[in-house]
């Protein structure tokens, strides 16, 4: 009875003792992987790595990561006009059969899927442009995004009536979608203006736009879109996503 009863504490032991390095092996792989995103993005601040599962050292045996999870807080887009960027705000992602190198300096995830949020000014700033001619000596810009429920935007269209001094805006709901890599904020219904019937193409000109966001961590690419509260919220999604090197 006394050897098992040795026999027993050494095995609680042995095993305290392997969660207890399972846990501070992971916890310095998740600082080092962290720091190689941080230089490989060119990210303002030190990403959020979590490797799930459990025990880490013999995912680390096989080569292969199970589960990781990524946290970027603010990340810049581009968006194909020269110069110009977009912020894309909380991209969470979760990383499937991750392959690494020893030292991590390169990873790749056989399949990505997540989420992030652009918010409605950052939107609004990248699809301003100048006012559009409407036909009549009306023009038309686009001067402010908001959530329209329902997983719409309100567009709100300054017009310049002709005559009259002051400006009018008008609220138009649209609907986002997404299509190679760009969103697309497209008019439901038109209003008239002013009494007036103006070609429907020309109003659309002013009120509907598309935004490109390109270059996003290790390729991954958008999936869908819909308007929340507080900005557009993207799911994005890859195959072969490299997390670093």
């Amino acid at each position: 009875m006394r050897a098992l009863r040795i026999l027993l504490i050494t095995l609680v032991v042995l095993g305290v003792l392997f969660v207890i390095v399972d846990r501070v092996a992971v916890h310095f792989a998740q600082g080092e992987a962290a720091g190689k995103l941080k230089t490989t993005e060119n990210l303002a601040s030190t990403p959020d790595v979590s490797i799930k599962g459990f025990p880490f050292l013999t995912q680390v045996a096989s080569g292969t990561l199970d589960d990781v999870h990524v946290g970027i807080k603010d990340y810049d887009a581009t968006t194909g006009t020269t110069g110009k960027t977009i912020r894309v705000e909380d991209l969470n992602a979760d990383m499937k059969d991750v392959t690494f190198t020893g030292d991590y300096s390169s990873a790749t995830a056989q399949t990505a899927t997540g989420t992030a949020l652009i918010s409605y000014a950052e939107l609004l700033k990248n699809a301003r442009t100048a006012p559009t001619d409407l036909g009549l000596g009306f023009t038309g810009q686009v001067v402010g995004l908001s959530d329209g429920g329902n997983g719409k935007i309100k567009v709100a269209v300054e017009v310049t009536v002709p005559g009259v001094s002051a400006h009018q805006k008008v609220d138009v709901l649209s609907s986002v979608t997404v299509k190679d890599n760009t969103v697309q904020v497209h008019a439901d219904n038109l209003p008239k203006l002013g009494g007036f019937s103006l070609a429907e193409d020309r109003l659309r000109q002013a009120s509907d736009f598309q935004q490109a966001i390109n270059q996003l961590p290790g390729g991954i690419k958008l999936d869908k879109v819909e308007a929340e509260k507080d900005g557009v919220e993207i799911a994005v999604k890859g195959s072969n996503v490299r997390l670093a090197g």
